[in-house]
Order: structure tokens, then sequence, then C-alpha cells
């Protein structure tokens, strides 16, 4: 019985699955955007939500935390600079999941994970944000 023990094998060890996901999750936040399949992107989707979420709180304990699941420091340092920003008022559902069909070699099934866009009411990064402060004060 599998009481209490969540999550997929995806047919590997427990070592292997751990840096599965951590070399998943790091392409995807250098990345913004991968190619899998189906089952690896539900995973992905549980970690990679974690280690945002970590970068919301931006405290040295959660830097570590997420240091923990991502494998470039680089990565970690635009984790807490861009991306805690970019989804500081989205209060979950950091990534999206679409599918693509069957792979054509072995019929599995493909899926797309993707970061989601910025949301509606923050400012976007690229410096709208003296229009946007302009446009609110009428």
């Amino acid at each position: 019985m599998r009481h209490l023990n969540k999550g997929r094998k995806l047919g590997r060890t427990h070592s292997h699955r751990k840096a599965l996901m951590m070399n998943m999750v790091t392409s995807l936040l250098r990345h913004e955007r991968i190619t899998t399949t189906v089952p690896k992107a539900k995973e992905l989707r549980s970690v990679a939500d974690r280690v945002i979420t970590y970068a919301k709180k931006g405290t040295l304990h959660h830097r570590r935390l997420a240091a923990k699941y991502v494998n470039d420091p680089a990565v970690v340092v635009t984790l807490f600079s861009d991306y805690a920003t970019r989804f500081a008022t989205r209060p979950g559902g950091y990534t999206r999941i679409m599918k693509l069909g069957p792979r054509k070699g072995d019929a599995a099934e493909m899926a797309v994970i993707e970061l989601m866009p910025a949301s509606e009411g923050a400012p976007a990064a690229t410096g709208e944000t003296a229009a946007v402060t302009s446009k609110e004060s009428f």
C-alpha cells in the first residue's frame, strides 16, 4: 500500500529522481519553457512552484532551501531577483502545462511546461513602471 507516499516514481531510484528534478527545475528557471513527458511535467510543477514560493519569501534560509533544488548559482540569483518580483502578487500556480500529443519514437505523451507571464495588476519587468504609476494617479 502507498499510504502517505505521494509523487511518481518515474521508473527511477530516489537519487536519480532527485537529480532529474534538480536538473529540470534549473532548466525551467533558466529557459522559462521546456518540453518533456506529461508525468515528468506534473512532478516538476510541484517542485518549481515550491522553489518560486521560497524566492517570494526572500530570506537567507529560503535562499538556501531553493539552492538545494537549483544546480546553478546564477539561476538562484535570477530566481530571487526577477521571479520573486514577477510573481509577488500571484498566490500560486506559477507554471502551466500544455499537452503536445504523442512522441514519434515511443508514443510517450509529451507536454510543454512553462512559467506564467507576469500578473495583470503588477507592472511588467520591461521598465513600464513609470507609465503604469502615472495612469493610476488619475
